[in-house]
């Protein structure tokens, strides 16, 4: 058994919002759809760690820039993400001479 050293920061549902600028309805409504991932406190409020304020930029990117709706951002994070996965493993197989 372990235990954590120092307390993790967590954001509340307004501190998140403000922290991403968004409305906390929309930070809902991306939980909600399963874009975003919080936890619950002892209270059942929604709290969220500082890195997933990340995670609301690069959904905002994506609705903004490329005009994707919602509910097709997560598949393309999914998308992206695999790449990553993909482009990581390329780099960590030996060079042919």
């Amino acid at each position: 058994m372990s235990y954590a050293l120092v307390r993790q920061v967590r954001l509340d549902l307004d501190a998140y919002a403000r922290a991403t600028g968004l409305h906390p309805q929309a930070v809902r409504r991306l939980v909600a759809l399963g874009l975003l991932e919080p936890v619950r406190n002892a209270r059942g409020e929604l709290c969220f760690t500082p890195a997933q304020v990340t995670a609301a930029a690069r959904i905002q990117r994506l609705h903004e820039g490329l005009s994707i709706n919602y509910a097709a951002i997560g598949v393309v994070i999914d998308l992206l993400d695999r790449i990553g996965e993909l482009e990581a493993a390329l780099r960590d197989l030996p060079r042919p001479r």
